[in-house]
């Protein structure tokens, strides 16, 4: 027998990622990406994160939106194995599950509290898509979380990163104009595109494809070649 369980939604992220693509594999591969946790009422009230400053990292419960409407797979193919490999779903991090919510550890930047009482989290290293739902929250704690002699023969190590990120020099006035804007913008798009975002199909490849994602308000478009990222155009999207 099964039973089905309601949850509500308590908040959700802002965040500089508008879409799937280009969002890092993993928490904290891109540590410069900032965002922010807005709670609904009355999971906004400053009570509720009363002690929760003191912790350096929390949990964040999410419900995979963008894909749910796809349903669920009993097996994939991770990125991580090149998209050749099946995997059952429950030995994967896949979006594509029989219930879609995620968990990701993330760096708690501050606790704000406005001066109605309202809290919001201030959150760094984030591989969350703006508007993602969040369902809970709980801090981080290193004693019973990290565990020093847990292993795993499938990605014992991080991804590969590509060798480098380099902007076409007409980019150049462009690029002090948005950093008045947002400071970190140049750094977030370093961090991600050197985790290589292209579908791992395309990575064993060598091809003058331009790909695009939006960061922030910008759209970035950039090519890959030798193991290095071009980033050839950044505009508003």
């Amino acid at each position: 027998m099964s039973a089905s369980w309601p949850f509500t939604v308590i908040g959700e992220v802002d965040s500089p990622f508008k879409e799937k693509f280009s969002v890092p594999r993993q928490p904290n591969l891109a540590d410069e990406v900032r965002g922010r946790v807005v709670f609904f009422s009355p999971f906004n009230q400053a009570a509720l994160f009363s002690g929760l400053e003191q912790y350096s990292h929390i949990w964040l419960q999410f419900v995979f939106d963008q894909t749910a409407k796809q349903g669920w797979k009993p097996s994939v193919r991770p990125p991580r194995l090149g998209g050749n490999k099946k995997l059952g779903v429950f030995a994967t991090r896949s979006p594509f599950r029989p219930n879609p919510v995620g968990l990701s550890c993330v760096k708690l930047e501050s606790v704000e509290i406005d001066n109605k009482q309202q809290a919001s989290l201030i959150i760094s290293g984030l591989d969350l898509v703006d508007k993602t739902p969040i369902l809970d929250v709980k801090p981080y704690v290193p004693y019973a979380d990290c565990l020093r002699d847990a292993s795993s023969e499938l990605s014992a190590e991080p991804p590969k990163h590509l060798s480098g990120v380099t902007f076409s020099p007409v980019l150049t006035d462009l690029l002090a104009d948005i950093h008045h804007i947002e400071p970190s913008f140049q750094k977030v798009v370093e961090q991600v595109l050197l985790q290589d975002p292209r579908p791992a199909y395309h990575q064993q490849s060598q091809s003058d494809r331009i790909y695009g994602v939006r960061l922030f308000k910008w759209n970035v478009r950039w090519t890959v070649s030798n193991n290095t990222c071009y980033v050839s155009d950044i505009h508003l999207s």
